[in-house]
């Protein structure tokens, strides 16, 4: 058999057109082949956050991506033990001044996630600033990974530092508490949103704040139509997802889309990772006529993204959810501080049978996305009435 070629069941399994890929039956649009992304994050050996929450959903839906990894770690540090080294602020600059040196420092779209710290940042940020110098029409989203329920994963100092980025960023996707990190705000009103927003739109366009858990203030001022459906399941916690685009050169308030997703019980890493990536992958600033992926007037490009990798991201935390609860009792214990300490091996099982599906799943990732198939993030009208 000659190498590498393909056998008569992969050729029926998969057909092309220049528009198009069909894979197994699933149609998914390639993205411009020289359309490249730098991924600058963390990467584990095994299990699924960082880069390898990132890169291959990427690669599934048609982009070729280059990669630089900020920590090489066993696993996540969820797990309590991991081992491996964080990268310094030389060995990433000297990355990035020999991918510049030879040529292959040309990406026209820029992710960035977990930073260990403000030297590795510094490093990261000077990067942003020459990429962006040399081409204004780069398309970078900036993960601020800061923490998440109300614990910062990182020191105080990258936060100024962050905050010195926006102007770089054409996205952040900051959860609720990375943007009461970065504004300074409590998110306890509807005002302290409407706050938090202007601050950030100061220097970033579009703003999406990944998830804000459904409290008793949020669930006052939410329209009728993105309210929960009514249950008998009163314990059912959800998560508003928020995308926020300020059109330059103007001083109108930027345009609100938000979607409401039931909370999956449980603790999983790589979430926000693979959120992110996907709604850089999907993001297109400047639509066509002849683009095959139009957006309404009711849609925003960014409230398209969004949606898109909210429903990717949900479907993959679903498929994981079940295979998690399939498991033997012994590998899908709950979680107690008490118990975990005392049996290591405990916690260990639970977060290995909770690692993200994506090779699994990845039929959802290549999905085609297109406006109106009722996962829509919805506009919020009125959301900047009487601020």
């Amino acid at each position: 058999m000659i190498a590498g070629s393909i056998d008569d069941e992969a050729r029926m399994a998969i057909q092309s057109t220049p528009e198009t890929i069909q894979v197994n039956g699933t149609t998914f649009e390639p993205a411009d082949d020289n359309d490249r992304i730098l991924s600058i994050q963390s990467h584990v050996a095994y299990g699924y956050v960082g880069g390898k929450a990132a890169v291959f959903p990427l690669q599934c839906i048609g982009y070729d991506v280059d990669v630089v990894n900020t920590v090489n770690f066993s696993n996540h540090t969820g797990y309590e033990r991991f081992g491996g080294t964080r990268a310094s602020a030389e060995e990433l600059a000297s990355i990035f001044k020999m991918m510049d040196d030879i040529g292959l420092l040309s990406p026209r779209r820029l992710l960035t996630g977990y930073i260990p710290n403000a030297a590795a940042l510094e490093a990261v940020k000077e990067l942003a600033q020459k990429l962006k110098s040399l081409n204004p029409h780069l398309i970078y989203l900036m993960d601020p990974v800061l923490g998440d329920a109300g614990k910062l994963y990182v020191s105080q100092d990258v936060i100024p530092i962050y905050k010195e980025m926006f102007s770089f960023a054409t996205i952040i996707t900051p959860n609720w508490f990375e943007v009461e990190a970065l504004t300074g705000v409590p998110l306890l009103s509807l005002g302290a949103l409407r706050t938090a927003l202007s601050i950030l739109h100061k220097h970033v366009q579009h703003v999406i704040i990944s998830s804000i858990p459904l409290q008793p203030w949020l669930s006052k001022v939410l329209p009728e139509t993105m309210q929960p459906p009514a249950s008998t399941d009163n314990k059912q916690a959800y998560l508003l997802c928020i995308s926020s685009s300020r059109t330059i050169g103007t001083s109108s308030h930027s345009t609100v889309h938000a979607r409401l997703v039931p909370l999956i019980a449980g603790y999983f890493s790589g979430v926000g990772d693979l959120f992110s990536a996907l709604t850089l992958g999907h993001f297109n600033p400047s639509p066509t006529a002849s683009d095959s992926k139009p957006h309404s007037a009711t849609q925003t490009p960014l409230s398209f993204a969004a949606a898109a990798a909210l429903h990717k991201t949900h479907s993959i935390l679903e498929f994981t959810n079940a295979f998690a609860a399939r498991l033997p009792p012994e590998d899908r214990t709950t979680t107690d501080d008490e118990r975990d300490a005392a049996e290591p091996v405990r916690k260990l099982k639970r977060m290995r049978g909770r690692e993200l599906r994506l090779v699994q799943g990845q039929h959802m990732l290549r999905e085609e996305w297109r406006e109106g198939q009722g996962k829509d993030l919805q506009f919020w009208d009125g959301f900047w009435d009487s601020f």
